[in-house]
């Protein structure tokens, strides 16, 4: 029997096929800002980033200072961007640590500009241009000024220019066009001035696979480099899904025809069954909504869920699969015989977006890696560190064998 109620499987593989993948989309000579926000979409941010290092990307893209300094203190010391922004308070530790953060207005500027100076440090920020996104940062035709600013600023250090796209499908849509002349005009107007510097960024994961150009001298994917698009994106079948979400049956029980499972029963027997209790719920990234419409993988065939899924168990009707037993291994995302369920499946039964799927994988939920000897770049080497957390990783072809340690 497994050691985890539930556990997410984490192919260090994967996140290195995926980089080669973005990496020739990208073109020679592109940088690769590796988004690992929201704890790396659910993968672990900790270990996809050292892993990815080792792959030779040039720079962590994060979504709150907390998780920037979660990897500044893991011993990475790698260019690492707040791609939103930051509370006052958080500044000092930010700078500190050298943490690049995003710049949005006139006042957010003389604020870092007087702390850096009083710290002594130069603060190193990318100026985010709002040409269409709506939520963060300066407006096209205050961006100059902003830029102006900065080159004034003492203890500033232009590290970049950047911008949000809105638009799902990358460069299929109209709106992404419009930014990007929004954004041109911007680069132009900056380059003419002479104050353009730092690395230049606007392309994300969908950007990348609907070829977006020019694509400028930074990409920012995210969620492509964990193996997820939409299947009707360019180049989503070239991709590899980095996570399976598994647990194991912890409760078999025979059920008579008309016998209710589940909070309010909502689900009743049509005959005579068995139903298999899974130690894995809606805490744990299960979402509420697939009660009664979800499926998983038992012994190589698919069993639907039975019922509301609560907060710590789901149920699944196995009545139809021989043999089950406790400790059969489930599997909720990923692959088992000739099976298969991806994240996006979950999504649509869900009626949300793959990346909450992901993104939700609780913090109970154990994450084991594998793979991960064969890297693009032996740029730096895992190593461990005081205070920092360990990692199980284990052999794809031993899965119950000697774990070893990062």
């Amino acid at each position: 029997m497994n050691p985890y109620r539930v556990w997410a499987d984490i192919d260090l593989d994967a996140l290195t096929h995926n980089l080669a993948v973005i990496r020739r989309r990208a073109g020679a000579g592109v940088r690769i800002m590796l988004v690992v926000k929201a704890d790396a979409y659910g993968h672990g941010a900790v270990a996809i980033a050292h892993h990815a290092v080792r792959c030779g990307v040039a720079a962590l893209g994060v979504g709150s200072s907390a998780e920037a300094l979660e990897l500044r203190n893991s011993g990475l010391s790698l260019p690492i961007l707040v791609l939103g922004t930051i509370i006052d308070d958080e500044a000092v530790d930010c700078l500190r640590n050298g943490v690049h953060l995003a710049l949005h207005s006139s006042d957010r500027r003389a604020m870092l500009q007087s702390l850096a100076k009083s710290l002594g440090v130069r603060a190193k920020i990318h100026l985010n241009i709002d040409t269409g996104m709506g939520r963060l940062g300066v407006l096209p035709h205050r961006a100059l000024d902003l830029l102006r600013e900065v080159h004034e600023a003492s203890h500033l250090e232009l590290a970049g220019v950047m911008t949000h796209i809105s638009a799902a499908e990358g460069a299929d849509a109209a709106s992404t066009h419009e930014q990007q002349r929004l954004f041109e005009g911007v680069l132009r107007e900056a380059r003419a001035q002479r104050m353009l510097g730092g690395w230049i960024h606007m392309a994300n994961s969908a950007a990348v696979f609907t070829d977006l150009r020019p694509r400028y001298d930074t990409v920012r994917p995210g969620i492509s480099a964990y193996g997820v698009l939409p299947t009707d994106m360019p180049g989503s079948d070239e991709l590899r899904p980095a996570m399976s979400l598994l647990s194991q049956v912890v409760f078999l029980k025979d059920i008579p025809r008309g016998y209710a499972v589940g909070y309010s029963s909502t689900w009743r027997a049509e005959q005579a069954t068995r139903i298999a209790t899974l130690p894995v719920g809606y805490n744990d990234g299960v979402p509420w909504r697939l009660g009664n419409k979800g499926e998983v993988i038992v012994r190589g065939v698919r069993a639907p869920v039975v019922g509301r899924v609560s907060m710590d168990y789901t149920t699944i009707d196995v009545g139809h699969i021989p043999g089950v037993s406790v400790g059969d291994v489930v599997t909720l995302i990923g692959s088992a015989g000739h099976e298969s369920i991806s994240s996006e499946e979950l999504a649509r039964k869900a009626g949300t977006i793959a990346y909450e799927i992901t993104c939700n994988v609780g913090k109970r939920v154990r994450r084991t890696y594998r793979g991960g000897t064969n890297v693009l770049i032996p740029a730096q080497e895992p190593r461990t560190l005081p205070g920092v957390p360990h990692f199980d990783f284990y052999s794809a072809d031993d899965p119950a064998g000697v774990r070893r340690r990062l």
